[in-house]
């Protein structure tokens, strides 16, 4: 993929073409195992690639890819375009008029977002609602299915993330109904959910309830001087028997009718318009992103009529991924058994290979001092001197150690191609 690509797409290098006629499905543009990928961080891409004219009139659409975000993007695109009419590849870029553009748009912690923009004489829309992507490192499918019935689906990894209809869920035209604005409430119609109970009365002395009264439990202090001090009055504390100023109690309203709502009229701009999910003829496919940090991979490009087919792709590159991904586990597990028996053989021969093969697995020349204790072990073998001795001088020169089982077993470099004995 060139920065600010102002040349064709490569298609010999980068894209597969594929038009397979049948009575069934027409698979119109196909690049599979030829993954094209961001190169450069802070650069704007631009990429495009001619296929065969494509009509979705009276036929479904599906434009399906995958991606592989790897990056810590931090803030750019991952979506393509098709495009109509006559486009200067050499020109494409962000000004380019698009017929759809579906795809994710990450931009720091906040925004995921999943692009769908349709382009309905001349203008684009995007869809009304919050779809968000796929936030990982690994690669995922992104398909988006128009029907010719203006329904829609959209699916990631061959799960159905959302679907709806093309007339509720983009305001491509005018909604089908509308609220009256010259509507007003009538003036019968009653809100009121509760009334008063018109036959509660305020109970006789009511009003003259206090709402404090002087507190019982309170004392006079034994030093207060009624001279001094003047006369000693018990502190306020709230009235129990006060219940506030009387109000009627309330009863359901039986000529309750509900809230007063505008009501929905027919709206007179709309129209109908049979052809709303067909889009202008495809005549390419684009790439077209900013990206602050490169090195995502676009793959698996898919424009056909056929969902199942759609499906199958996405189906046969999971199952692929997984095989290739359980080859390297099947080699460690075999290993794993490999190792697990030779330590088993190693503990029946009752000594422990490491013992010896640290320092003599490897042919080197010996030391002056490992000579010697190899010339004297000559004499005293020729001599049939004590083998207590012989012992002695070798663990001296370092060539005898003691095992686990307390046996003393002799080590001599391979240099000199003697088996190791143990005595």
């Amino acid at each position: 993929m060139a920065e600010l690509a102002r040349t064709p797409f490569p298609l010999p290098l980068l894209l597969l073409l594929l038009l397979v006629h049948s009575s069934l499905s027409e698979i119109i543009f196909e690049e599979r195992f030829e993954g094209i990928q961001t190169s450069s961080d802070a650069k704007h891409y631009a990429i495009s690639a001619k296929i065969p004219e494509f009509s979705n009139k009276d036929r479904t659409l599906v434009l399906q890819y995958s991606i592989k975000i790897e990056q810590d993007i931090e803030c750019g695109g991952g979506y393509i375009k098709l495009l109509s009419g006559f486009v200067n590849q050499k020109k494409f870029g962000g000004d380019t008029p698009y017929s759809v553009m579906f795809g994710p748009d990450l931009c720091g912690t906040q925004t995921k977002k999943l692009h769908v923009i349709l382009s309905y004489q001349g203008q684009n829309y995007p869809i009304k609602k919050d779809l968000e992507c796929e936030t990982d490192k690994l690669t995922h499918f992104y398909t988006l299915i128009l029907r010719p019935d203006a329904t829609y689906s959209i699916l990631i990894d061959n799960r159905e993330r959302d679907s709806g209809s093309m007339y509720t869920d983009w305001d491509i035209l005018p909604p089908r109904k509308i609220k009256d604005v010259n509507a007003k409430k009538p003036a019968d119609w009653d809100d009121r959910e509760y009334i008063d109970e018109p036959n509660d009365g305020k109970p006789a002395g009511y009003d003259s309830i206090p709402a404090e009264i002087p507190d019982p439990k309170a004392k006079k202090p034994d030093n207060w001087d009624e001279d001094e001090d003047g006369i000693w009055k018990a502190p306020k504390v709230p009235n129990p028997a006060y219940k506030g100023p009387w109000k009627r109690k309330k009863i359901k309203n039986p000529n309750y009718k509900g809230k007063w709502k505008i009501p929905w009229i027919d709206n007179p701009e709309f129209e109908e318009d049979p052809d709303l999910y067909v889009t202008k003829p495809i005549k390419y496919v684009g790439i077209e992103v900013w990206q602050v940090k490169a090195g995502s991979v676009y793959d698996n490009i898919l424009i056909t009529d056929d969902p199942a087919y759609a499906k199958q792709v996405v189906d046969e590159v999971f199952s692929n991924r997984e095989v290739v991904r359980r080859r390297p586990l099947k080699k460690l597990k075999k290993s794993e058994k490999h190792g697990k028996k030779r330590k088993l053989k190693e503990q029946e021969r009752k000594h422990d290979r490491r013992d010896y093969m640290d320092d003599y697995h490897v042919v080197e020349i010996p030391s002056l001092q490992q000579t010697a204790a190899v010339l004297l072990l000559v004499v005293f073998v020729d001599f049939r001197m004590s083998s207590v001795l012989i012992k002695k001088t070798f663990l001296f020169c370092g060539l005898c150690r003691m095992n686990s089982d307390g046996v003393f077993c002799f080590y001599v470099p391979l240099l000199f191609h003697s088996a190791n004995r143990c005595a």
